[in-house]
């Protein structure tokens, strides 16, 4: 039960959210939650990442990929956190590395391939 809830939480915030919008992304967000650890976010990026398999936007292989790295950033003076997942085996290399933006407090940002 809490499998389905946490999805069905997952795929509320996902629902309608541009997932690979291009080169960049919005970063003029206003989130004031709580600050969540380093390893929470890995587990929430991995989470968006299955959700974005489950909904057809991403291809099945990176459903499998572990986080290459985790890092504190700071764009257009807002402070959020990126989640870099890295699949060699894709033939397109500018594709070989998928970036989840998320805010300090956990919420989803953004994925794109280009990490801006």
């Amino acid at each position: 039960m809490k499998i389905l809830a946490a999805a069905l939480v997952l795929s509320s915030l996902l629902f309608g959210t541009p997932v690979m919008a291009g080169s960049g992304h919005d970063h003029g967000h206003s989130h004031s939650s709580t600050p969540v650890s380093q390893d929470k976010v890995g587990v929430k990026a991995a989470e968006i990442v299955a959700a974005l398999v489950n909904r057809n936007k991403l291809d099945k292989n990176w459903d499998s990929i572990k986080a290459s790295s985790i890092e504190k950033i700071t764009v257009q003076g807002n402070p959020e956190w990126v989640v870099v997942f890295v699949d060699k085996t894709i033939a397109d290399v500018e594709k070989q590395k998928l970036y989840v933006f998320l805010t300090l407090g956990g919420d989803y940002i953004a994925a794109n391939y280009t990490g801006k």
